[in-house]
């Protein structure tokens, strides 16, 4: 309590009013009144729609795009694996010691061209002592026709026995068959000769080599010389489930029901760009392994740059049916639940956001493909999505607009007819 009030009750209790407690006494209703008058005037500026409270605010400035039906491709992507069109493993078909070698690792070779040479030395000496024999065959052949010939006209006049007649012509048969004999091993030597130089048997990439000069080899050793790979054109493995095979093939079938026995398939790289060139797969060749259940789809790519190297990880991409009444919806505008459901906003009614489910299943570029939930004309909200509810009011501008999309904040028309007076 205020002492000088105190001091003035007391002054009353005993009885000694002063003209100090007369003028406290009037300070105080004074003090009342102006209290009272205050309190009045805040509840004026209230009626009279003064500042509004913190959740109070204006329509959110949204950006829309109008969407149409359009026509959009079906694809199917799967993945798939490269693997070179031919392989052959590079063996020796003759022993020796390798000499030389005629290529460059991580070359092109072309079928036929000598890869190594093999020390020919023993085998040019078989070759020699063949081509000897055969010739002292045919000198053995030579003497007994004619002494077979001498005994024919003898054998009829009986100057000689039909037995020796007989002996000499036997002995002429054994001696043909000898040169027969002889000819042979000269051209197994001279094959054996030819076998000394390794040629590609394929045209394709070489990989490095796994022999080197000075080694010895064997004839059908186990272990390759070298591998050569034929890459253009190029296989890819696709690999999928039967059941999946199934509905691709029946997502390619046509109107009459009729499924492809072969499709046009493209190719996504590792990188994400695409493959210039286009495949073809044939369903005719699907291998299934039954251990797995899996299905092998075999596309084939020409390859003539040599883009497509045999492991490589790609993407293999169907096209299917054409989609006439799908629309494309910017990826801001589309949202999805925990579940998976995709949804977007819609510019309703008295310009209030409306939430509409969609059925958006893949992406097209930098847009959803949707294909149920949307009408044509339908305005998608694809800017300010995350400051607005459902059923909000809001103010809708195409999102195009070259402007920036601003919430407008408690206070700002006040500060603007502020500004405005002093002005």
């Amino acid at each position: 309590m205020i002492p000088a009030f105190s001091q003035s009750i007391a002054t009353v209790r005993h009885g000694r009013p002063t003209a100090a407690l007369a003028k406290l006494v009037r300070s105080a209703f004074i003090g009342v009144a102006v209290l009272g008058l205050a309190g009045c005037g805040g509840g004026d500026d209230a009626a009279k729609g003064g500042p509004a409270g913190p959740g109070a605010q204006g329509p959110v400035t949204v950006g829309y795009v109008t969407v149409q039906p359009t026509s959009v491709p079906m694809v199917t992507e799967l993945a798939a694996r490269t693997s070179a069109y031919e392989t052959s493993q590079v063996r020796p078909q003759v022993s020796g010691v390798i000499e030389k070698r005629y290529f460059t690792e991580g070359s092109v070779v072309k079928k036929g061209q000598t890869l190594y040479r093999i020390d020919p030395s023993l085998y040019e000496a078989s070759a020699s002592q063949a081509r000897a024999n055969l010739h002292s065959a045919q000198a053995t052949l030579a003497a007994a026709q004619a002494k077979a010939d001498r005994y024919k006209p003898l054998a009829k006049i009986e100057a000689v026995s039909q037995q020796d007649y007989t002996d000499a012509e036997a002995q002429a048969r054994q001696a043909a068959a000898a040169v027969e004999q002889a000819r042979a091993a000269l051209r197994t030597a001279q094959i054996n000769v030819r076998f000394t130089r390794v040629p590609a048997p394929i045209t394709g990439r070489i990989g490095r080599s796994l022999a080197t000069v000075g080694a010895l080899v064997t004839q059908n050793q186990s272990d390759p010389l070298a591998v050569i790979q034929r890459l253009d054109p190029i296989y890819v493995d696709i690999r999928q489930s039967s059941a999946d095979l199934l509905a691709l093939r029946r997502s390619l079938q046509h109107d009459d029901g009729v499924v492809p026995a072969s499709a046009s398939v493209r190719l996504r790289l590792e990188d994400g760009s695409m493959y210039g060139q286009t495949g073809t797969v044939e369903f005719a060749e699907a291998m299934v392994d039954e251990s797995t259940g899996t299905v092998t789809l075999r596309a084939r790519f020409p390859n003539p740059e040599g883009v497509l190297l045999p492991g490589m990880f790609v993407r293999a991409i169907f096209s299917q049916a054409v989609d006439t009444k799908a629309f494309l919806v910017p990826q801001a505008g589309v949202t999805r639940d925990p579940k998976g459901n995709a949804s977007v906003l819609i510019v309703g009614k008295d310009n209030k956001a409306v939430k509409q489910g969609v059925t958006a299943p893949r992406t097209q570029g930098n847009k959803w493909v949707v294909t149920k939930g949307l009408n044509a004309g339908d305005k998608i909200i694809v800017q300010g999505t995350a400051k607005i509810r459902p059923n909000q009011p809001i103010k809708p501008v195409p999102a195009d607009t070259p402007q920036k999309l601003q919430v407008k904040q408690p206070g700002d028309e006040k500060a603007n007819a502020a500004a405005n007076a002093g002005g």
